[in-house]
């Protein structure tokens, strides 16, 4: 009635950039414009733990499709995968330019992250240089195996369809690209 949240979590050392629920909705899981993660409970407030994995902002976090485990996308260059209760680093995932969002494949072990270059340099580089495709890995082997390119700025967001069958992409260009994947992807996934 009065729109008054139901609870505040005080954050006063580094502003929260990103934000997930955890498995059940039990916590929080926050990551930080310094690269801190924290845990926080979702009854009382109180941080649960902290981690500090990541050197530079995190800008995205996505959670896996069962919430086992959820990922990372930082301005250091790197996506970093994680086990929600735990906070336990698992996997990283290197790139040459900073990466604006990260998801994980409902359906196979595959991650796409989405940057590029910074939106404010763009204008002084060609679209060849800036790097703005998105880029696939194996999620177990951390090594790319594709990427898609089509946006001609950096790519801010990106997300897995729930069936795992195409991936959406928001640029600074303005422009949402949904792609779907061929046969093929889906043979290869399974004789491999």
């Amino acid at each position: 009635e009065n729109n008054e949240p139901y609870m505040k979590i005080p954050c006063s050392d580094s502003k929260i950039t990103s934000a997930v629920w955890g498995p059940l909705g039990e916590f929080i899981i926050a990551g930080h414009e310094n690269g801190e993660l924290n845990q926080f409970s979702a009854k009382s407030g109180e941080q649960l733990s902290n981690i500090k994995e990541h050197t530079k902002q995190i800008n995205d976090i996505q959670t896996s499709r069962d919430m086992t485990m959820f990922i990372t996308a930082s301005k250091d260059n790197t996506a970093k995968l994680f086990d929600c209760t735990s906070l336990e680093h698992l996997k990283t995932f290197r790139t040459e330019r900073p990466v604006n969002s990260a998801a994980l494949s409902p359906i196979f072990d595959h991650v796409v992250l989405g940057g590029g270059q910074e939106a404010m340099d763009v204008t002084t580089t060609s679209t060849r240089i800036g790097k703005f495709e998105a880029r696939f890995f194996h999620l177990a082997f951390e090594e790319e195996f594709g990427r898609v390119k089509g946006h001609f700025g950096p790519i801010n967001s990106v997300a897995f369809h729930p069936d795992g069958k195409s991936y959406s992409s928001g640029g600074e260009d303005g422009y949402v690209r949904i792609h779907y994947f061929d046969p093929q992807y889906f043979e290869f996934e399974f004789e491999a």
